[in-house]
């Protein structure tokens, strides 16, 4: 009889029978596509934020008052205008508005429940829904971080274009970006997780050719 050939990623489960099904006793963790991704081209760093949480709020049409209101109790601020952050609770918190009725919560949170960390804030008041496996974020700072991201970004960073807080969506190397200005010489930029790998290595070649 010819032996039976397993994958050399073969990996025995134990599984614990539910009723009549069984069910493996693994549990899967979530984690961010750039996970740990911390690295350093002369003055520039580029590190993956840990944790990031990202909660997308809408504000219903007709009760946009009162959603802004809660979001004024919730978080202790109001919500910014458009195309602006800011932060809040210690600065553990980033608020980020998107459009007229459209923002992001964006916050350190490790547990895969941050629908419910918002949602405890703002009741019903906005429509929410858990954006942090859609995104994944990436922290570039340092002297020399704005050369870099100019070489790859369209939109003026220069500091009297582009104040702290100020955001903008725009592309990076044919990938769209959501591009924060987080600190004098740093920034937080957001992209799809599905192209992780290709926008980490658009930023990386950028800031490796000004170094």
């Amino acid at each position: 009889m010819a032996p039976r050939l397993r994958s050399r990623s073969y990996r025995p489960i134990s599984s614990t029978r539910k009723e009549s099904v069984f069910v493996p006793d693994q549990a899967l963790t979530p984690a961010p596509p750039l996970a740990g991704h911390d690295r350093s081209f002369g003055g520039i760093r580029v590190a993956a934020p840990d944790n990031l949480a990202i909660v997308s709020l809408a504000l219903p049409l007709g009760e946009e008052d009162t959603a802004e209101r809660a979001i004024e109790t919730g978080f202790g601020v109001d919500l910014p205008g458009i195309g602006k952050s800011l932060t809040c609770e210690a600065g553990r918190t980033r608020l980020l508005r998107l459009g007229i009725d459209s923002a992001f919560v964006l916050f350190e949170h490790p547990a895969p429940d941050a629908l419910a960390v918002v949602a405890a804030k703002l009741g019903d008041a906005a429509y929410l829904t858990d954006q942090t496996d859609v995104w994944c974020g990436l922290g570039v700072s340092g002297p020399d971080c704005r050369a870099a991201l100019e070489r790859i970004c369209p939109v003026d960073l220069h500091d009297d274009a582009f104040a702290v807080g100020d955001a903008a969506r725009t592309v990076m190397e044919h990938l769209g970006v959501i591009v924060i200005r987080t600190g004098k010489d740093a920034f937080l930029l957001l992209s799809s997780s599905s192209s992780a790998r290709s926008f980490l290595h658009a930023v990386e070649t950028s800031a490796a050719n000004v170094t």
